[in-house]
């Protein structure tokens, strides 16, 4: 798997400032564990960050301090990401990728599928409480509606693919959207199209229909 398509590098800047909301993170994550470009991209971003962060004047803490930030950063972790295959050589298809593990589960077969409209199927993620993280998977030769974006939206495709303005998006490639990006999807003939999105605002919809449509599909 090599992706075309890659996020924006101010995002990978946030993500390794640690200024992303947990939902874009565990995207950016994903597209990191198949994206050796965007590996190499992230280490010069870390690696300059550290360099600014060194060039900063240090102030003293007060007494305590130290302590009660490293017990805050204990309580407000993460969950630890599972371990991929000891075996990265045999792949396992059915697999998601690691980092989505703790809110989708691992198997692409055991995945809840909850029908939204004709041919679409979504999950929303489990122990996200900012922003809205979920899987999509569309039925192929679908055309999803015409919209743009209320906020920011990352999305990536695990299986199958799309063709909109922006070209065409296959396994790996990440979309990195913002409300000025109007587009429609229209995904591949063969496959279904399987992609876990994260958004911080409603789409906006141009077709009447997808409007009435949308409170009851949160998307």
């Amino acid at each position: 798997m090599k992706p075309h398509h890659h996020p924006d590098i101010a995002t990978l800047m946030a993500y390794s400032a640690g200024a992303l909301s947990s939902a874009f993170s565990v995207v950016v994550s994903a597209h990191l564990s198949v994206c050796r470009t965007c590996r190499d991209r992230l280490r010069d971003t870390d690696a300059i960050g550290g360099q600014l962060l060194n060039q900063q004047e240090g102030m003293p803490l007060s007494p305590g301090a130290h302590e009660k930030l490293l017990a805050r950063i204990q309580q407000h972790a993460p969950e630890t990401v599972p371990a991929p295959p000891e075996t990265p050589a045999r792949h396992d298809p059915d697999l998601l990728p690691a980092p989505l593990w703790p809110y989708f589960g691992r198997s692409y077969r055991a995945l809840p599928w909850k029908w939204i409209g004709p041919g679409i199927h979504h999950i929303r993620a489990r122990d996200v409480t900012d922003d809205h993280l979920m899987l999509l998977r569309v039925a192929p030769g679908r055309s999803l509606p015409m919209h743009t974006h209320g906020g920011n939206e990352l999305t990536m495709i695990l299986r199958g693919a799309y063709d909109d303005t922006l070209g065409h998006f296959a396994p790996g490639d990440m979309a990195d959207l913002d409300c000025d990006t109007e587009h429609q999807p229209v995904t591949a003939p063969g496959v279904p199209c399987i992609c876990v999105a994260a958004t911080d605002a409603p789409l906006r919809f141009s077709g009447w229909l997808a409007r009435m449509l949308q409170p009851m599909v949160r998307l």
